[in-house]
């Protein structure tokens, strides 16, 4: 009731500017007082927060909103790496206050609003103010237009309505008013610390590479280089370097074949291995350089650090991936099942010499795109056609569906790993994206190394958060502050560690570096196996019907579960895990344990295997393992998704005979850490992968992109055996 109560707001407001200011104000200063505002300030303040700074600002009580975004900020994050949030906003309203209290205009206010504040910034932070600024303008005016076209013949609004009319009116005003000036003074500072030179660099081949550079005016004498490989060639790339001067090193960006001044063929991932070892040799005989070059980034920019110790070259000393892309691992398909993002992706960096941020952003473009192939039922090779744009590299990802020499050539291969003996940092996240690629480097360096100097950091990060800062909020949920670390901090003490020696991270403290959610602790151990102590099996079995799912069945039985492929047309259907929470079950089974009478830790990687039989040749097969909290909310600790004819081998197909049994092994799920509260249950959902995000197996044996709906048949019967388990991993003191 209190989301339908109407405010007033004139319809003339609509296409008159000067009546839209006044009115606006006025509408800003009524969703103040509102209740359902005020509720937020004790059940979500930092919503309330962010809600109410914007409304000051609208309602034009700047002062107010200017310590309201302190607050915020206080609230965001307790670490230095807030200093950058909303800070286009700030600009804003301390120009305003100066201009009203000396009575100058508004662009010599903002002028001094600019040197104010960026004088109380660090380094690290002022360098990234130019980034922090940089909205679009012309899709601002476009959103607040269509929030204003919804209101027109209209004199009232509602409560949402006003608070999305209130937003998209001040980003616009704020963005319109200030980016310009302020990219301009903040580069004017950049030119007064910086030494920026971008050129382009033509390899043995015939190649060429566009490369900047940027050097502190400061530093004079030869440093180490940190090199950044990036196939997102844009505004980033001066970021990247600046990032690396001012830690006191001379930052490298290279853009990779075919992106800025580049007009070869842009085929990511294949040429970075060649190509890097390159840059490496002539960045490493520049005047500016000492000799030493070490190599940083995050996603592509990680798995390029992959690629250039494949061939290592002498003056690369240390690399830091963090959160990098497994190629063939866990992208473009996460363990063999290949995902429609790919495509999203592909068009993102060969569209144009930079990166198509425009169509890369359009979800509802893409989200229409992956909808029509679902529901036409077509093979997924036919993606790219719908999309309107074939891509002879989606088309060529597609060939190569198994783990197979196309992959293997990019990165480190088996024994390749045993010849890496520079030391090595890896970070990823608990929900890193790409957490599984991060996870696979680290483990096969181990694996065929057992000297590697190889170090691994792992919290409660997501795939931006692992490669910047540990936000305080990540999903939804609030981080221990012992987790809020600044990623880059942490990455150039390593490489002054490494390149100046210097100390070793506090961190640091032993292989593998783990925090322990909901404990505020991080623990240190010499090793994954050591993340556990011990473990515990939930077998496919409900707590109602048996006395534990921890206790492995008395006799051996099965659920069925049938899945229609042809139904494109299903509703989800959802189970209530309390009163105030549901999963959803479409196309899973569910199972529940009993209440939890202690706390327990679980940290590392669910494993186990299910144990199943089905009447085709194949199939995809996901699993997630949640906690229902004591106060009914549930929150999702791992999964896991694979290609079971797959799940054995991902080189080497292995086709499912129907009617037998078959064993499935659970490999490459999600890391988690996090302790589980007294009196929360677990739930286990497992079933099939069918949606509009990821190839349909249709289980023929055929090429899975090349099947289609044609090819579906019968129903997919599965017979679940309930002395199928995930084993969970278990920590304790």
């Amino acid at each position: 009731m209190l989301q339908a109560q109407k405010l007033y707001f004139p319809k003339t407001a609509v296409n008159d500017s000067l009546v839209l200011e006044k009115q606006i104000a006025l509408l800003a200063t009524k969703l103040m007082s509102q209740p359902t505002l005020l509720k937020l300030k004790k059940d979500k303040r930092l919503t309330y927060l962010d809600h109410l700074l914007r409304l000051q600002m609208v309602a034009k009580d700047y002062k107010k909103s200017i310590a309201t975004l302190a607050d915020y900020r206080n609230e965001y994050a307790a670490n230095n790496m807030a200093g950058n949030k909303f800070i286009l906003y700030e600009f804003y309203s301390m120009a305003k206050v100066i201009e009203e209290k000396e009575n100058i205009s508004f662009s010599n206010a903002l002028q001094k609003a600019f040197n104010k504040k960026y004088e109380s910034l660090s380094d690290q932070l002022a360098t990234k103010v130019g980034i922090a600024v940089d909205g679009d303008v012309i899709d601002a005016r476009k959103t607040l237009h269509k929030t204003l076209d919804k209101q027109k013949d209209k004199d009232s609004i509602d409560y949402a309505s006003a608070l999305a009319l209130c937003r998209s009116y001040l980003n616009y005003k704020t963005f319109s008013s200030t980016k310009p000036q302020i990219i301009q003074l903040a580069a004017s500072k950049d030119a007064e610390k910086f030494i920026t030179e971008t050129k382009d660099l033509k390899t043995k081949n015939g190649n060429t590479l566009t490369i900047t550079i940027v050097r502190k005016k400061e530093n004079t004498s030869p440093l180490p280089v940190i090199l950044t490989n990036n196939i997102y060639a844009g505004s980033f790339d001066p970021l990247f370097g600046k990032r690396a001067a001012v830690y006191n090193y001379v930052g490298a960006v290279v853009n990779t074949r075919g992106k800025r001044n580049s007009n070869d063929e842009n085929n990511p991932f294949e040429h970075e291995s060649q190509d890097i070892y390159e840059v490496i040799d002539w960045v490493s005989r520049q005047p500016w350089s000492n000799g030493k070059v070490g190599m940083i980034g995050g996603s592509y920019l990680g798995f390029s650090q992959w690629a250039a110790v494949k061939k290592l070259h002498p003056a690369l000393k240390t690399i830091v991936p963090q959160v990098a892309v497994g190629i063939g691992i866990d992208y473009p398909a996460q363990n063999n099942i290949f995902m429609n993002y790919m495509l999203q992706w592909i068009q993102y960096v060969t569209n144009n010499k930079l990166t198509d941020e425009a169509d890369f952003n359009n979800s509802s473009k893409w989200d229409s795109i992956n909808t029509a192939w679902y529901k036409s039922g077509k093979s997924f090779r036919a993606l790219d056609t719908i999309s309107g744009k074939p891509s002879k590299i989606f088309q060529r990802w597609l060939d190569h569906p198994g783990y197979d020499t196309y992959w293997q050539k990019m990165v480190p291969y088996k024994e390749d790993f045993a010849r890496i003996n520079i030391p090595i940092l890896t970070t990823t996240g608990y929900y890193d994206d790409d957490q599984i690629g991060a996870m696979y480097y680290f483990k096969q360096h181990h694996q065929y190394n057992k000297n590697a100097n190889h170090y691994l950091v792992i919290g409660p990060y997501d795939h931006g958060g692992a490669q910047s800062y540990g936000f305080t909020y990540v999903n939804g949920n609030p981080i221990d502050p012992a987790a809020r670390i600044s990623i880059d901090d942490l990455a150039f003490s390593w490489f002054d560690y490494i390149l100046k020696n210097g100390k070793k991270p506090a961190l640091l403290k032993d292989r593998v570096n783990f925090q322990v959610m909901n404990t505020n602790t991080w623990k240190h151990v010499s090793s994954l196996e050591k993340m556990h102590t011990s473990t515990v099996k939930f077998y496919l079995q409900d707590h109602k019907n048996h006395s534990s799912v921890f206790n492995k069945p008395a006799a051996k039985n099965f659920i069925r579960q049938t899945v229609d492929f042809k139904n494109r047309d299903q509703k989800d259907l959802y189970h209530a895990v309390s009163k105030i929470d549901s999963l959803k079950t479409t196309t899973s089974l569910y199972f529940e344990s009993e209440v939890l009478d202690k706390d327990l830790i679980i940290s590392g990687n669910m494993s186990g295997f299910f144990n199943v039989s089905i009447n085709k040749k194949d199939f995809d097969t996901e699993a997630y393992l949640y906690q229902i909290k004591p106060d009914g909310k549930s929150f999702l600790l791992s999964s896991h998704l694979v290609r079971a004819s797959y799940a054995k081998n991902n080189e080497v197909r292995q086709l499912l005979e129907p009617g037998k049994t078959e064993q499935i092994p659970i490999n490459n799920s999600i890391i988690i850490s996090k302790k589980i509260e007294k009196g929360s249950k677990l739930v286990l959902l497992v079933g099939v992968n069918k949606n509009s995000s990821w190839q349909i197996n249709y289980g023929t044996g055929k090429d899975v992109s090349d099947e289609t709906i044609r090819d579906s048949g019968e129903p997919l019967e599965i017979k679940w055996y309930n002395d199928s388990y995930v084993e969970i991993p278990i920590y304790q003191e």
